[in-house]
């Protein structure tokens, strides 16, 4: 079985920015909520802790910044626009591709907005973000990120030699 392509199409998003909220709750609804005033109004103290209620229960948040040079990405599925087998006959015309039997699994995702920092909300409390599970496995993302993308420093290939 091939494996399944999957696009991200992020062009008209590049400008827009949005602020995404980390919430310690589970909302089993994905659609519009207008107007949102009525169910979501964060406050934000003079020590840049917002405080917000959601359904009565008393929330907690705090802003978490991306590390330099890093965005996090807003994606909704959608169609893929160019289908896979015109693209294979792209392809065909300078490498030649073996004949699969199964057509290719196929998936898209229209980027909507981006954004360099996040909302991290917590019961009655704020948020610890060392202890948070999502922050820390983005953290621990991002150092294996940059330790897979880099090249070894100077240093390291001396000591090898």
């Amino acid at each position: 079985m091939a494996p399944p392509v999957f696009t991200v199409d992020s062009q008209e998003s590049a400008q827009k920015k949005t602020q995404v909220h980390l919430l310690p709750c589970r909302i089993h609804h994905d659609g519009n909520v207008d107007p949102i005033d009525t169910y979501w109004n964060p406050s934000e103290s003079q020590d840049q802790i917002k405080t917000a209620y959601l359904r009565g229960r008393k929330l907690h948040g705090k802003a978490v910044k991306l590390p330099s040079g890093y965005y996090g990405s807003v994606a909704e599925k959608s169609k893929p626009k160019k289908s896979v087998q015109s693209r294979r006959e792209e392809m065909a015309e300078d490498v030649e591709l073996e004949d699969l039997e199964e057509p290719l699994e196929t998936g898209a995702m229209q980027g909507k907005a981006t954004f360099d920092e996040f909302l991290i909300w917590g019961h009655e409390s704020t948020a610890n973000a060392s202890e948070d599970p999502y922050v820390r496995s983005m953290e621990e993302w991002i150092s294996f990120a940059e330790q897979i993308h880099s090249y070894p420093s100077a240093e390291i290939s001396d000591n090898k030699v």
